[in-house]
């Protein structure tokens, strides 16, 4: 078959990092845009990626690219596309999306014309006036920006951050890909040591741990693509085992986290165990104004609470304070902090050694990141 066009929409100021794992996944021609990554390849490619991307959110079948200007553009451009090649006569296909910068601005009307132009094509592809759509989810995304419109069809279903190991959490956590973004910036390895300060459920660690065990982030989850028919079986029996065969249990790797409340603790602890990390992590209720670690070598990487979110800016900023004195310079030690506050330096007390722009949700942040001796 010819290879299949793919997606993978990520955070802005990670698609970099994002690339660089496909391309470790031994997945082909991939190529970084602004807020996602293509790449092209098998169903076994589909189902690696699903399985083994830490930074994406979700992993598409890029379907067609064409400019649109009026709805008769988009009708006839999504007629032409192959849909019966995906979808079968009783399969569900929902259609959402957004406009950004178009002359088609309403999404409510994009969808429509989308949702009748596909239902047009299979309906006289099947030889039918009605589809049931009583079958399997496939979901057609779209997206228009600049008059340039992208029609995918989305095979994860609920997006790759749910990882399943975090049912709960605390209030305002961080997302998984962004965890796990901050983890591999912050080079995470095999061998290291990490700490989380302010560990709240536990996502930095357990990403953290996920990475430095060489866990592929799917691997215990199902996706809407594998009630396809039109996807083989065997692509994902195939994937899993490869990405079991993978798993480093001979790393040396350990991660400490604490927190001042005791339900995040208990929640941290449950989430650690629910992602089958709970041997690596250790957390207990300890103050910032008592952090101290003896470690030869250490990776401090944290998310404190957002003045916007979960105090005041005044409280925020006397931790940065604090978090200044503790985390002074050392050799082997390096911290990775993500904040929102464009003063954080100064608050901090000193320049970061290398900053990153990162997206928290809709937050704009950098991650502050301190490393030279």
């Amino acid at each position: 078959m010819e290879k299949i066009q793919f997606a993978a929409p990520c955070l802005l100021g990670i698609e970099g990092v994002c690339a660089d794992e496909l391309k470790r996944l031994d997945i082909e021609n991939v190529k970084a845009e602004n807020g996602r990554v293509l790449f092209e390849g098998d169903f076994n490619t589909l189902a690696r990626a699903n399985i083994g991307s830490r930074y994406a959110e979700r992993i598409q079948i890029l379907l067609s690219e064409f400019p649109v200007y009026s709805f008769e553009d988009l009708f006839r451009g999504v007629n032409r596309i192959r849909w019966e090649d995906w979808i079968g006569e009783r399969d569900t296909f929902p259609v959402k999306g957004h406009c950004v910068s178009s002359k088609l601005s309403s999404v409510p009307d994009c969808q429509k014309i989308i949702k009748k132009s596909a239902a047009k094509r299979l309906g006289a592809k099947y030889g039918t006036d009605w589809l049931e759509e009583s079958g399997s989810v496939h979901q057609i995304q779209f997206l228009i920006i600049k008059d340039k419109c992208s029609i995918m069809l989305d095979t994860t279903g609920a997006g790759l951050h749910k990882r399943g190991y975090r049912a709960n959490a605390t209030t305002a956590p961080i997302k998984e890909t962004l965890a796990a973004a901050m983890a591999d910036i912050s080079r995470i390895r095999h061998y290291s040591t990490v700490i989380d300060p302010f560990c709240g459920s536990g996502t930095i660690l357990i990403e953290s741990a996920l990475k430095a065990l060489n866990i592929a982030p799917g691997l215990r989850r199902k996706f809407a693509c594998e009630n396809w028919g039109v996807v083989p079986a065997n692509a994902f029996r195939t994937e899993r085992e490869r990405a079991q065969d993978a798993i480093r249990l001979d790393a040396a790797f350990q991660a400490y986290g604490y927190d001042i409340d005791d339900e995040a603790i208990e929640l941290a602890l449950a989430n650690a165990k629910k992602a089958g990390v709970e041997k690596r992590i250790h957390i207990e209720k300890r103050d910032i104004k008592d952090f101290y670690e003896n470690f030869e070598r250490a990776s401090v990487i944290c998310n404190p609470p957002y003045g916007e979110r979960l105090l005041d800016m005044e409280q925020a900023r006397e931790l940065y304070k604090i978090m200044g004195q503790k985390f002074f310079k050392r050799d082997g030690w390096s911290y990775s902090i993500i904040s929102p506050d464009d003063n954080f330096e100064t608050i901090f007390g000193r320049p970061a050694d290398k900053r990153r722009k990162l997206y928290n949700g809709m937050i704009k942040c950098q991650v502050y990141m301190y490393f030279r001796k």
